[in-house]
């Protein structure tokens, strides 16, 4: 843990969170008045050009996280498969706090010196004296910075923050002490300085030079090794230039590998670490294909709450989802790529990873957005989808796959059904999770309820609620203008309760019960037959409007999972606030973790409600509903 009262150890916007933008304000409104109000405008644009290399930063750390994220792309040669959690997140959210410092030091340097101004959009020569004071000065200094920064102090009060990640991302490389960027800063200052100095400056060295070196420092932090074989047998090239996995020893070993870019110094001081080659060439042979024991089949929702994702933005994902204001100018470019992904993806793709206990998860998604479960013309290829996901998850040894939502729709397969019946000897458990659904609205509702009005009262969860409560003696209101399907209903409840399923037509019949169970959207003209302080619980996707001022609304059933159990996670489940998930998902971890053998498809089996609730309970979840 870094201490704090260390000089210079605390950002000095640190408190401030997203506030601290605000550091760009009089540089942007200087661009404004001189761009657009003034009769003299800058000479060298240079607030125009520093704010496109700032966007330009972003985007080059962005396109990392995207990268390394994007599970078909790193699996492969990923270093250390271990996800990092929401832990090192939340650590890492000002990893961009070297571009704010930076802006501001090269801005001094524009007022300061004058070989900073006016400089020329491209020049050649400066090129080679970047490269001569980076490899002279740059490289060298950092080298002997970061040995110091090891001894038992200044590691203690400084460079111990940037080692808590022993797992880098591309942010980690960036994310450091005050202290230590500042210096780090400097450094990156001299190679411009120098050819500044030299006459040979020019504005399109500075982004040539500060962009390679973003791009260089997340290629270190990736934490997946990129780098061919081909390349790194080339002459020389072993010293000139690191790779992911040669830093990587670096957050794990601590005491080698401390070069910026080049090895060339390390192998000159003696701190190259033993394992360097062989643990290179271990990783450039391939990891074995990960093979998870449950899969979460979901599929996406819209063209907005997708950019949760976490291989899009990595600090949004970790949040429950918001429709902010800033994602809303991405809604268009976003529907343009849901569009194209829509006619050209061909298979399910892994959204993330993460451990129960010692139970492997992934979350695999189909690409399909809400709106195409409504299209009668595809249902034939979601299901195909579906029925692909199941095999190959039969195929690899996987355990249980949970379905999500509209992919176990009745009318599109039956709860699952479908799949089982067509395939009768999967290995592979097929779960819809619903039984845990029921149980978390039943065991959330009051303790004394004596009545409840239900819409949706005759899909898969209102028959299981409906027939669970009636036998316990709770009169259910069930709305629904079918009175075959009621009848049906009806019959299933044991002789002696039966009439306490009550079939209602209007919205009306519950003016006078507090307790709602919605399973359908409810507009606010049908919720105001609520009386006050009405409770609505929920199993309609998406959740209703919270009308009444005057009621409460529960949020769609979910269950905590045990966080002291879960390793790795690091991506929010669209609305769930963080270790939760919707209790269908956590219906398939516990059908995992009891290694129940049969298949969870088609109806509710009522009599399974408390047995699931138990082992739920048993594993450590805990009901949000």
């Amino acid at each position: 843990m870094v201490h704090q009262a260390a000089f210079l150890a605390e950002w000095p916007w640190e408190r401030l969170g997203n506030y601290k933008y605000w550091v760009y304000a009089p540089f942007l409104l200087k661009l404004f008045r001189t761009t657009f109000l003034s009769t003299h405008p800058e000479a060298d644009n240079w607030y125009f050009y520093m704010f496109a290399l700032v966007i330009a930063r972003y985007t080059v750390q962005q396109a990392w996280n995207s990268v390394t994220r994007f599970h078909c792309f790193s699996q492969r040669y990923e270093i250390h498969s271990y996800a990092v959690g929401f832990e090192q997140i939340d650590r890492e959210y000002h990893s961009d706090n070297h571009i704010m410092l930076q802006f501001l030091l090269v801005t001094l340097a524009h007022a300061w010196f004058p070989s900073f101004r006016n400089m020329p959009s491209w020049n050649g020569e400066g090129l080679l004296w970047v490269i001569i004071f980076h490899a002279g000065i740059t490289e060298s200094l950092y080298y002997w910075m970061h040995r110091a920064f090891h001894t038992e102090d200044l590691y203690k009060n400084y460079h111990s923050f940037h080692h808590q990640s022993v797992v880098p991302e591309p942010p980690t490389g960036f994310v450091t002490t005050m202290l230590e960027q500042l210096l780090q800063s400097l450094l990156v200052c001299v190679p411009i300085l120098g050819a500044a100095t030299m006459g040979t400056a020019s504005m399109g060295l500075i982004f040539a030079y500060v962009i390679t070196f973003d791009f260089l420092k997340c290629w270190g932090h990736s934490n997946v090794e990129f780098v061919p074989t081909w390349f790194r047998n080339l002459p020389g090239a072993k010293y000139l230039i690191y790779s992911p996995s040669y830093h990587s020893l670096h957050h794990t070993e601590q005491k080698s590998n401390f070069c910026l870019f080049m090895p060339l110094f390390d192998y000159l001081g003696g701190t190259v670490d033993p394992k360097t080659d062989s643990f290179y060439a271990e990783l450039r042979k391939g990891n074995d294909e990960e093979i998870p024991e449950f899969v979460f089949l979901a599929h996406c929702i819209d063209v907005l709450s997708s950019l949760q994702i976490g291989f899009l933005f990595r600090t949004l994902s970790a949040h429950p989802f918001e429709a902010h204001w800033f994602l809303w100018p991405l809604w268009l470019p976003s529907a343009i790529a849901t569009t194209i992904f829509w006619c050209l993806s061909q298979d399910t793709f892994v959204l993330h990873k993460y451990y129960l206990y010692k139970l492997k998860c992934m979350a695999w998604v189909v690409p399909r957005y809400g709106f195409h479960y409504f299209l009668p013309f595809g249902l034939d290829r979601i299901n195909d989808f579906i029925e692909k996901a199941i095999l190959d998850a039969d195929e690899k040894g996987v355990k249980v796959l949970s379905l999500a939502a509209l992919n176990k729709n009745e009318a599109l397969n039956g709860g699952g059904m479908l799949f089982v019946k067509k395939h009768p000897n999967l290995r592979v458990r097929v779960v819809h999770g619903n039984t845990l659904t029921a149980a978390v609205i039943i065991k959330t509702l009051p303790e004394d309820v004596k009545e409840v009005f239900m819409n949706g009262a005759t899909s898969k969860l209102g028959r299981a609620i409906a027939l669970y409560l009636c036998s316990r003696g709770i009169r259910v209101l069930m709305l629904t203008t079918s009175k075959e399907r009621f009848e049906t209903i009806q019959k299933e409840a044991p002789a002696k309760f039966k009439n306490n399923l009550i079939q209602v037509t209007k919205y009306q019949a519950g003016q006078n019960c507090k307790t709602w169970i919605m399973g359908k959207w409810t507009w606010e003209k049908d919720q105001r037959w609520a009386p006050t302080g009405t409770h609505f619980h929920q199993f309609v996707v998406p959740p209703i409007a919270e009308c009444r001022k005057d009621c409460t609304y529960g949020r769609l059933a979910g269950m905590k999972l045990p966080v002291a159990g879960v390793k790795g996670m690091r991506t929010c489940e669209i609305t769930m606030e963080r270790y939760a998930v919707h209790a269908c998902h956590a219906g398939g971890l516990i059908h995992a973790l009891e290694g129940w053998t049969h298949h969870e498809v088609g109806a509710i089996d009522v009599n399974r409600i408390d047995l699931v609730w138990e082992a739920a309970l048993k594993h450590g979840f805990a009901a949000i509903a």
